[in-house]
């Protein structure tokens, strides 16, 4: 069974599935109920950088795909029925450094890249909140990302809910090789991302006991005196361990990603 807490009972929408083998992945392991997939390319974007294989193959199961939609703008959303899914999934996203040239107009007049990056998940939260999910369905997010620098740096667990009346429910890792077909690409070219350990982060506005059940709660965010759960670094034994952390060159960097991901919410520029 695939490690994504997912079923074929549900209804399910990706979003910026780069090559659609994602997708298409979860159409032949999965079988959802129902399945739409987005990508942010334009279709000729899409079949040069890595032709139309997938498409096809979604489209032949009779699967939506809807190009040019980008999740922080409501305006590209056309042809996608509202509040009509159970499960919303945003695999490994990340807006590259070169965003004005790639076409990321509103999120590159943002100066910092982690607080672009903050902003696409927040907005994707949000949206996904407000828009794609059926009030009386599961309502759940998912954000797969990889355990590593910058990713690590966007505090998924506990800052991008800002402002949102949503809970953060648990993780579970991701593993690809139970999604055969899956290939993760580069977010702007056609080549694969290294294979590093993927964490699937899940969120609901709903209560989800019997989900939260299986899901991994790491210490870090349970145990405040003895973890540093921005940072994920502990356990810290004594007083003197959490001061030399707090003073770090690690501690700091995350101190000022969060001071201005927290002044970038509050001056309501999302």
């Amino acid at each position: 069974m695939a490690r994504l807490l997912i079923s074929a009972k549900q209804r399910i929408l990706t979003i910026g599935d780069g090559d659609l083998s994602f997708s298409n992945a979860l159409a032949l392991t999965v079988r959802p109920q129902a399945l739409t997939a987005t990508v942010y390319d334009s279709m000729a974007c899409l079949e040069e950088k890595y032709g139309l294989e997938n498409y096809q193959a979604l489209r032949g199961n009779e699967t939506q795909v809807l190009s040019q939609f980008d999740v922080t703008e409501p305006a590209s959303w056309l042809g996608l029925d509202k509040h009509s899914f159970d499960v919303v999934i945003f695999q490994f996203p990340l807006i590259p450094n070169d965003a004005s040239e790639q076409g990321f107009s509103a999120s590159s007049k943002v100066g910092d890249a982690n607080l672009r990056n903050r902003r696409l998940l927040h907005l994707y939260l949000k949206h996904a909140q407000q828009y794609f999910l059926d009030p009386k369905g599961e309502r759940l997010m998912i954000i797969t990302s990889k355990d590593v620098k910058p990713y690590r740096q966007w505090n998924i667990e506990q800052s991008i809910t800002a402002n949102l009346t949503m809970n953060y429910l648990g993780q579970s890792p991701f593993k690809s090789d139970d999604f055969p077909q899956y290939k993760i690409r580069n977010v702007d070219r056609d080549k694969f991302v290294k294979q590093t350990l993927g964490i699937s982060y899940y969120y609901s506005d709903k209560p989800q006991p019997q989900l939260a059940e299986q899901l991994l709660m790491p210490e870090y965010l349970t145990d405040h005196n003895h973890y540093c759960a921005m940072c994920r670094v502990g356990p810290m034994r004594t007083t003197s361990d959490l001061t030399a952390h707090q003073h770090s060159k690690r501690h700091l960097k995350m101190s000022g990603y969060e001071q201005r991901w927290h002044e970038f919410i509050m001056a309501d520029q999302v």
